[in-house]
């Protein structure tokens, strides 16, 4: 399991979900057609080195090719930022890890370009949220077992029958972006590894509006999109474990 941490390291990733929160508040309004992905990357370089932070996913224990990753329509995750213009009803996620003091936090959220959702992919893209909270709300404090949340996440996505990605999951975060344990989208309540207070984890469902299976990595040796072409969404929070629940590190 997570080696512990100080107080001093918990208080940096609250700080840094904070400041990783405030990036993407911003990054919302930068969102309309004609906007790239390369516009978004640069602009969201320049706040995390405003901000006093790291860009993670541009360290050498990663070497991304932008400090975040902009994954579009049916493209599920690690989508690399392109010169290309996002258009009207684009689909896009956003995935973003920041180092603060040392210690990491990571948080993703899917937006529709220059509309409001509606229909099948506001579905989408609202219960693929709403499990997010499911599996947060399921964290009952120390004691509780990952397959309490990943049970939870499903069975939001079950029931509004949308494809869960099985493929990808969920993880650890901390002292490095992918630590143990693996957080999955779907399991059995009861079961899997005991979060002990002080834990942190990113709780990251992933759906689609057909299968469940991916392909990738892609031609740029990053993206991870749907098998069948079907659209996707992605959410994540930072959430540390406490004695009695959890705590959402990465909103403001």
């Amino acid at each position: 399991m997570q080696p512990l941490k100080t107080a001093d390291e918990i208080q940096a990733m609250r700080d840094g979900g904070k400041i990783l929160a405030s990036i993407f508040a911003g990054l919302k309004k930068q969102l309309a057609p004609g906007v790239t992905g390369r516009d978004v990357d640069a602009w969201v370089a320049a706040e995390i080195t405003r901000l006093g932070a790291e860009a993670t996913y541009k360290t050498s224990e990663v070497n991304f090719p932008g400090v975040i990753c902009i994954s579009v329509n049916d493209a599920v995750v690690h989508g690399v930022p392109t010169p290309e213009p996002f258009e009207k009803g684009d689909i896009v996620g956003f995935d973003l890890v920041i180092s603060y003091k040392g210690m990491k936090t990571d948080a993703a959220f899917t937006a529709v370009i220059g509309e409001e959702p509606s229909g099948v992919v506001k579905h989408l893209i609202k219960n693929t949220e709403r499990s997010l909270y499911a599996g947060i709300d399921a964290i009952k404090g120390e004691g509780t077992h990952v397959g309490d949340i990943s049970a939870a996440v499903e069975k939001v996505l079950a029931s509004a029958k949308l494809g869960i990605i099985r493929e990808l999951v969920g993880h650890g975060v901390g002292h490095s972006m992918h630590m143990a344990p693996e957080v999955p989208n779907y399991g059995i309540a009861g079961k899997g590894p005991i979060l002990k207070a002080g834990d942190t984890i990113a709780i990251e469902p992933m759906a689609t509006l057909g299968g469940e299976r991916v392909v990738g990595p892609l031609d740029d040796d990053w993206t991870y999109a749907t098998k069948d072409g079907s659209l996707s969404a992605h959410f994540e929070h930072t959430v540390l474990i406490t004695k009695t629940g959890a705590e959402i590190l990465t909103r403001l």
